[in-house]
């Protein structure tokens, strides 16, 4: 059982508190585990409290911190000392024998603040527990060992210029690593090092202040603050930390506008269209942005109605430009006054305005070569259609502005006037008809008018006259549309078959009501009524007309009431038709009452269109037929080799010597004598083709019909084949040595016993050749 366990703290030299434990400590048997009565007492042990180690420690190593002590140690030497936990071994050592513990290396505390521990004592020989393991914590005392810093920084913030004593900037915040809670290492205290006396910072907190009023961003937009935070509140010894805060000084319109000149000259050739730009103004801002933003005007009435004036895209400039026609003649200078005011004013700073400025402009207009000006910006003319060629149509006028006695020229562009329906006076500018116009052809024609100094060609000018075309009555009214109806031969008296309508080319307003009559009198077919609005109504009259296959051709008489009257005859087709009960046309036309009944003209059709494709198709079969024939047929007159000949019968085999003389095969002699000159190559295609001999009349035997047929394929040189290889039985000629071949040689045939020529002469190449040759068989026994 645990007895007395002292604490000895070398370092700090202090125990621990020291105590009894009123509680009656758990029945432990201790070593002796045999039956019997357990022995209860009161344990006796220590009150552990927090043991501190200062950090950062640099004296000798290791450092005793404390000693464990066992009142059942007698100091025999039986008793052992462990320590268990964090750090032990490594961090902490304990002697087995005294129970000393000792740190073996400086601690951090930023590292790792506290150690928990467990202690206990054994039997050295049997490693049994003494007594049951203790815990206690050892802590690291603090030290300032570590200076404030700002994990933020460093700083940039913003502050509108002008700003009040005393706004806010910014809040900056430092850290210190020690520990808070002992001591004053952790107390920070804020000071300004460098911005003074233009920002402050709170102490405790750390605000950023502005210091002084008024500060202008155009005299300085950018400060650079040190702020400095120092640990042990500030006191001497204190480990301290700095950063930096950029204030930049937004900006505000606090500056009004200023032209750097009281008077601007512009100068402008009289030539320069409305929105020629004559000059830029620019008032002068400080400010940025939105604050800079202009506004310009021109105050003077004068000059705001031959220029004005706007702001560019960026709304700094004052862009001048001319709102009308200038004229050197007329006005030779302008002078007004242009005002530049901000868009944006802001109400807090209305004291350092009025934000606007006045300057003075003066425009001198300069003389400039003019083209001729026509006295009207267009023309408008008109001219009776039917006119006779020559007719005035009207006249245009231009002048020389700088010189009006200078003479012009007129023309007509004649992209303007394709047709060449127009004429006009060069010197007067008269224009007149070249030929008839018809307004129902064109109603309008559009010209240009060129005017051109007769001193300088250069200076031209156009003009748009546009000429309209009169109406006349003369256009005689003519139907809508061709109209062709029908009736059914069942209508009853007076039924409308059809409403007229008639159309008048002539100009809407011409007295152009146009009536129509139809044919008058007892025997017409059909009666005609005007309904007075330009159409009539086409009626069966009370007598039906009479039926007949043929349609009716009703007259149509039509005049309008123009000056003078033009009148005309249309002709209206009326056929009467046979109708179905509802009305409508069963047939109208005489074919179709001719036609057998049940059979329509589609059909008719469709058996025409079957019967002319059966008709194709056996022309076409018949055609070809006719054509495999005329292939097939073989001429006497043709080459034999060209075409394949089928027999029915067989040959005899070699034994067969009567059906074909197999001599002419054999040797050339046989096949009739040879044509005169070098012999033809067989083997190649000759260069110039061999003149087609004519073939006489062909022998009635077939044998002698082969033979000249194969004597004059071997005589031609321009018939295949070539490049082949050819078998003879024939295997020479024009040699000594004769033929070689068994076919024909002496042995067999009886013929020459050998070459005529000695065998020796035949060179070495032929030695061998003329060994076997000359070799004689040995005589006989």
């Amino acid at each position: 059982m645990w007895g007395l366990v002292r604490l000895l703290l070398a370092w700090l030299g202090g125990w621990g508190c020291m105590g009894r434990l009123a509680a009656p400590a758990q029945a432990w048997a201790g070593s002796r585990g045999g039956p019997g009565p357990v022995l209860l007492r009161n344990r006796r042990s220590w009150v552990w409290n927090q043991f501190f180690v200062i950090e950062e420690y640099a004296g000798p190593e290791p450092v005793l911190i404390g000693k464990l002590h066992s009142d059942v140690d007698r100091g025999e030497g039986r008793t052992k000392y462990l320590l268990t936990g964090e750090g032990a071994g490594t961090v902490f050592v304990i002697d087995e024998a005294t129970g000393n513990i000792h740190v073996t290396k400086s601690l951090d505390r930023e590292e790792k603040a506290q150690y928990v521990l467990l202690a206990q004592a054994v039997d050295r020989a049997s490693n049994r527990p003494l007594e049951p393991p203790s815990e206690f914590i050892i802590k690291v005392q603090d030290i300032n060992d570590n200076p404030p810093i700002f994990p933020l920084g460093p700083y940039h913030a913003t502050v509108p210029e002008m700003s009040n004593v005393g706004t806010s900037v910014i809040q900056v915040t430092a850290h210190d690593a020690d520990d808070p809670s002992y001591g004053n290492s952790a107390k920070l205290v804020y000071t300004v090092l460098d911005g003074l006396p233009f920002f402050s910072v709170d102490p405790q907190t750390g605000v950023v202040r502005t210091a002084i009023p008024n500060m202008d961003r155009e005299t300085q937009e950018e400060f650079l603050v040190v702020i400095q935070a120092k640990d042990m509140g500030g006191h001497m010894g204190g480990l301290s930390g700095s950063t930096t805060v950029t204030v930049t000084l937004s900006d505000v319109n606090d500056n009004p506008p200023k032209f750097p000149q009281s008077l601007y000259q512009f100068s402008v050739v009289e030539t320069a269209g409305p929105g020629t730009l004559v000059g830029r103004l620019r008032a002068q801002d400080p400010d940025l942005g939105d604050n800079a933003l202009m506004a310009y005007s021109i105050l003077d009435g004068e000059g705001s109605e031959a220029f004005s004036i706007s702001t560019d895209s960026q709304g700094r400039d004052g862009l001048l430009t001319v709102r009308k026609p200038l004229d050197f003649e007329t006005r030779r200078s302008y002078s007004f006054r242009v005002e530049a005011t901000n868009t944006l004013i802001d109400p807090a700073y209305l004291r350092r305005g009025p934000f606007k400025d006045v300057a003075s402009v003066r425009v001198a207009v300069q003389d400039a070569p003019e083209p001729p000006a026509f006295a009207q910006a267009a023309y408008h003319l008109a001219v009776p259609e039917n006119k006779a060629p020559g007719t005035l149509v009207g006249q245009v006028s231009a002048s020389d502005l700088d010189s009006p006695a200078s003479p012009i020229r007129y023309s007509i562009l004649p992209h303007s006037d394709p047709e060449r329906c127009f004429s006009i006076e060069p010197e007067d500018g008269t224009i007149r008809t070249v030929v008839p116009l018809d307004r129902e052809t064109r109603v309008w024609h559009n010209l240009t008018v060129l005017a051109t100094e007769l001193d300088s060609s250069a200076q031209a000018s156009r003009v748009q006259v546009a000429i309209q075309t009169l109406d006349e009555n003369d256009n005689a009214p003519q139907l809508a549309e061709p109209y062709d109806t029908f009736v059914c031969d069942s209508a009853a008296p007076g039924q409308l078959i059809q409403v007229i309508r008639a159309l008048d080319r002539d100009e809407v307003g011409n007295s152009s009501r146009v009536s129509l009559q139809g044919p008058l009198g007892p025997d017409a077919n059909f009666t005609v009524r005007d309904n007075r609005d330009g159409s009539a109504s086409l009626l069966l009259p009370s007598r039906p007309a009479p039926p007949r296959q043929a349609p009716y051709l009703v007259p149509i008489e039509l005049w309008d009431w123009g000056q003078p009257a033009m009148s005309s005859t249309a002709t209206v087709t009326v056929s009467v038709c046979r109708c179905r009960p509802d009305g409508s046309v069963a047939s109208c036309r005489p074919e179709a009452q001719l036609s057998p009944a049940g059979l329509s003209t589609g059909a008719l059709l469709a058996i025409i269109t079957c019967m002319g494709t059966l008709l194709a198709l056996v022309v076409l079969f018949v055609a070809l037929r006719r054509q495999k024939q005329e292939a097939l047929m073989v001429l006497e007159e043709e080459d034999v080799r060209e075409n394949i000949i089928t027999y029915d019968d067989e040959g005899g085999g070699e034994e067969d010597t009567e059906a074909f003389d197999i001599s002419a095969l054999q040797n050339p002699d046989g096949a009739g004598p040879p044509n005169p000159g070098p012999p033809a190559r067989r083997d190649v295609l000759p260069r110039a083709r061999a003149p087609r001999q004519p073939r006489p009349p062909g022998p009635s035997d077939v044998a002698q019909l082969l033979a000249l047929r194969l004597r004059e394929a071997d005589d031609d040189p321009s018939v295949p084949p070539y490049d082949s290889v050819q078998v003879y039985g024939y295997e020479g000629r024009g040699s000594s040595c004769g033929s070689l071949s068994s076919l024909g040689s002496g042995s067999e045939a009886g013929g020459a016993s050998g070459p005529t020529e000695p065998l020796d002469d035949w060179g070495p190449l032929f030695r061998t050749l003329a060994e076997l040759y000359g070799a004689k068989e040995p005589p006989a026994p």
